[in-house]
């Protein structure tokens, strides 16, 4: 039995016990969501986006090492808009400061020889994009996923992948949002939990070791 536990400073959130994992790299894809410059310096918890980094690095380069296919994320815009999501809504659309290079994926995770880049135009990494088409015909059948942020990019990235038919790993501390702790506790404990396994970048590293 493995132990996973979420802490901030002072709480400790949930426990989750759990049975060791077994990773094909042939059939396995690390797909990270939204490491890009715009997003990373974000205020996000549980953890800074620096550290979700530094964790997305160690486990991209241990991927790429085993012959995995490393999956990149980024969400951009043509410049006018006009291709992003316009509903009705109660609160204002999240907003980010869409500065120069806002879309540019951190030079040090990638891309690297072998990796696939994905845009999108919206939360979910699938609808409108080549990822499924990728996925597929490559026979991957189980995707490791993180990113930022925890309740939006990844959350609709996973929820499209489980009605897919995707086995997931979901990678705790490849993961922050601005939305604030409950928002990703939520997310990790509640959501992701019944669609697949939850465990940390150690323990993901091990899985690919054996």
């Amino acid at each position: 039995m493995f132990c996973f536990i979420i802490k901030t400073e002072s709480k400790v959130f949930y426990k989750i016990y759990m049975n060791p994992i077994l990773l094909n790299s042939e059939k396995t894809a690390l797909v990270l969501i939204d490491l890009q410059q715009g997003i990373v310096g974000l205020d996000v918890v549980p953890r800074s986006g620096k550290d979700v980094l530094a964790n997305a690095i160690m486990l991209a380069e241990a991927f790429r090492a085993k012959g995995s296919l490393v999956v990149l994320v980024r969400v951009s815009s043509i410049g006018d808009g006009k291709d992003m999501l316009h509903p009705l809504l109660d609160k204002p659309p999240m907003q980010f400061p869409r500065k120069e290079g806002f879309d540019v994926l951190v030079p040090e995770l990638g891309p690297k020889e072998g990796d696939i880049v994905i845009t999108k135009h919206q939360w979910g990494a699938f609808y409108g994009t080549e990822l499924d088409l990728q996925l597929r015909r490559r026979q991957i059948d189980t995707i490791v996923l993180g990113g930022i942020s925890t309740n939006i990019g990844v959350e609709s990235t996973a929820r499209d992948a489980f009605e897919r038919g995707y086995n997931q790993i979901f990678v705790e501390d490849i993961m922050a949002t601005n939305s604030g702790i409950e928002a990703h506790s939520f997310a990790v404990q509640t959501i992701f939990t019944r669609m697949g396994r939850v465990r940390s970048t150690q323990e993901v590293l091990k899985a690919l070791s054996l």
